[in-house]
């Protein structure tokens, strides 16, 4: 086990002002006290582990970084049980997945035990922010980036590995949301970074985003890159769909939709429940006829943020497919979503040893 020096902060938040920023935390806005960061270079590999205060980076303007991309990140959460104890879950599927994200993006491949390792010491320096309301957690975002001080096309030879972390409500909130199908962009295609996790996946996708927004909706779906007929994945997450038969269809893994943990979760958590998942793709003209026809009775996001998101509409220039009312969730997507957060909370059988607790 590697050694990380602790550096606490000089400034911590006062409990008086973190109960007032935990009482309802929006997603992504508001930070804890430290961090955790780990150096790499090629001469002294990965190195100086630390968790220190949270502070702004210096970087070269020269960092490689900023100027060819090399970045990537994962998503996670950290839960306050009921018993008041700690625990991250899956947490071994985030760092191989980094580590398969590293691979792809030619860059240092960070150790899987030592990413675990920085994840569970910021959570224990900072377990004081993690809350126990309903739907809440905190949402840890471990992120690598290129650091080598260099103008020239090639894979850098150093990196910052950093995790930081913040308290987190829903990300949609209650309810169902609209999802806009892109006619216009695509997200990803065979034999590019689409199953990496890396920050220009989601730079490219945020057009998209903001034309699904402009139409009224929550949320994009994007279709295959070739075709533009078979639906894929959405802005920031998995979507599946249930039909009346009682199976769940998603679109199946091949290079161009992340491994999604909540979306093999889900897969693995439906089969358990006498529920089966069918791995296919799904034509979008299909999708859309079969929901006016019945045949397609529920949708729903999932993903570490949104965890799962009932659908409640597809929206095009060609018209709409709705779910049921296009309002209420239901039953499939509540009865898995209470499946999956009853886990992550503690409060059921952890029969996958899926839950690793922290403090």
């Amino acid at each position: 086990m590697t050694t990380f020096t602790i550096e606490k902060t000089d400034a911590p938040t006062a409990p008086e002002r973190r109960a007032e920023l935990l009482a309802n935390p929006s997603f992504g806005r508001v930070f804890t006290d430290h961090m955790a960061i780990i150096r790499y270079n090629e001469a002294d590999g990965w190195h100086d582990a630390k968790v220190t205060a949270r502070r702004p980076l210096s970087i070269d303007p020269a960092s490689t970084v900023l100027h060819y991309g090399q970045e990537i990140f994962e998503g996670m959460k950290a839960y306050r049980g009921e018993d008041g104890h700690i625990a991250s879950f899956r947490p071994q599927a985030n760092a191989a997945r980094f580590a398969a994200s590293a691979q792809r993006m030619g860059m240092a491949v960070l150790p899987e035990n030592l990413f675990l390792q920085a994840v569970d010491e910021l959570v224990k320096i900072d377990q004081d922010w993690v809350p126990s309301g309903e739907g809440q957690s905190l949402y840890l975002r471990p992120f690598m980036i290129s650091n080598e001080v260099f103008l020239g096309v090639k894979p850098a030879t150093e990196y910052l590995f950093i995790v930081i972390a913040c308290p987190v409500g829903a990300y949609f909130g209650s309810g169902c949301v609209s999802v806009w199908v892109s006619e216009n962009y695509t997200r990803a295609a065979i034999g590019g970074t689409g199953e990496a996790k890396c920050g220009g996946n989601y730079a490219g996708s945020l057009v998209a985003q903001a034309e699904s927004k402009a139409q009224g909706c929550d949320q994009v779906l994007f279709l295959d890159a070739r075709e533009r007929r078979f639906v894929e994945e959405m802005g920031g997450m998995n979507v599946m769909f249930v039909r009346n038969d009682g199976k769940i269809v998603t679109p199946p893994l091949g290079g161009t939709i992340l491994r999604g943990i909540t979306r093999d979760s889900l897969i693995k958590l439906a089969a358990a429940e006498g529920v089966e998942v069918v791995e296919e793709q799904i034509e979008i003209d299909e999708l859309f006829e079969g929901a006016a026809s019945g045949k397609y009775v529920e949708a729903f996001a999932c993903g570490t943020a949104a965890v799962l998101s009932p659908i409640g509409s597809l929206r095009r220039p060609a018209g709409e497919a709705k779910f049921g009312d296009g309002t209420t969730p239901g039953p499939v997507s509540l009865r898995l979503k209470k499946v999956l957060t009853d886990l992550q909370g503690g409060r059921t059988n952890d029969a996958f040893n899926w839950v690793h607790r922290i403090v």
